[in-house]
């Protein structure tokens, strides 16, 4: 809303992804374009994105998935060379960094979540936006409050999305623990790593110039052996999730794009194979 996305217009990103990162662009009439990921980090591969852009193209919404930084500079290029805004999805990567560039902070809006199982995490639901620019800023104060200012003037039409209070109070005597936290995670994964090296599946690709703070711990498996192996761990009580079960492009209220099984593969070989193992701070060697 605050970049004036509207009817008709196009905003390109990725199919492998939280609903809600699609459904923001649907919500205003626009039109998700949906650019294939890379294998090795699930995150939308730059490479694939230039050749989705037409005239009525808006914005780039980048997803920094499972707590990985999406690979910024060439996007951030291909932005400035078309003139297109870029929203970074960074729901899942408080405290992740990209080059010494935190998660969030390199796009011209940065969305963060504090869904209660996120890194940071609240008592129910909330997020905050980032930006750089005071102008978007200004908007965005507008907007979250029905659009208006001062009180009860309504310049443009909004929406009531405001913190709640406790929320907020809750959020903050958490996060001087956040970098602990995270460090927690990043030591799990390390710790699973090398538990799994020699086992016949795919542990998560960290790429050097990231700080991942694994927010998702992802195994790929043969496709066979995925649900196989999901059940098995519901039998020992152990907690597992698939993320995502199916790819964006391929659901039901997206069949009007006119995408097909086929069209965007690495998306949907990761919804087909991929599993969430446990990975939170406190979680013990033993356990894992």
């Amino acid at each position: 809303m605050a970049i004036d996305v509207g009817y008709e217009d196009e905003v390109i990103t990725t199919p492998f992804t939280f609903f809600a990162t699609a459904g923001s662009i649907s919500r205003l009439g626009a039109k998700p374009i949906f650019a294939d990921i890379d294998p090795k980090t699930y995150n939308i591969n730059p490479n694939l994105i230039e050749e989705k852009i037409t005239k009525k193209t808006k914005a780039i919404i980048p997803v920094h998935l499972y707590g990985q930084c999406a690979d910024m500079d060439p996007i951030i290029d291909i932005a400035k060379r078309h003139n297109l805004y870029i929203i970074e999805d960074a729901a899942q990567a408080i405290g992740a960094s990209y080059k010494d560039r935190k998660a969030g902070s390199m796009g011209h809006i940065g969305c963060l979540s504090f869904f209660p199982t996120k890194n940071l995490g609240g008592y129910g639901d909330g997020g905050m936006l980032l930006t750089n620019d005071s102008i978007l800023a200004d908007k965005l104060a507008i907007l979250r409050a029905h659009g208006s200012k001062p009180k009860y003037y309504h310049s443009v039409i909004g929406i009531n999305s405001r913190l709640d209070a406790i929320q907020a109070s809750i959020l903050l005597a958490k996060f001087n623990h956040l970098d602990k936290w995270n460090e927690g995670r990043r030591q799990n994964a390390f710790i699973y790593d090398s538990l799994l090296k020699d086992m016949d599946l795919i542990t998560p690709s960290a790429e050097s110039f990231n700080y991942h703070i694994y927010h998702q711990y992802v195994i790929m498996l043969k496709s066979n052996l995925r649900d196989r192996l999901k059940d098995a761990m519901k039998e020992a009580d152990i907690g597992t999730e698939i993320y995502y079960p199916v790819p964006l492009h391929l659901q039901e209220c997206y069949s009007g794009l006119g995408y097909k099984k086929g069209d965007l593969p690495f998306s949907e070989e990761a919804s087909d194979k991929t599993l969430a193992l446990p990975i939170y701070p406190e979680l013990t060697q033993s356990q894992q």
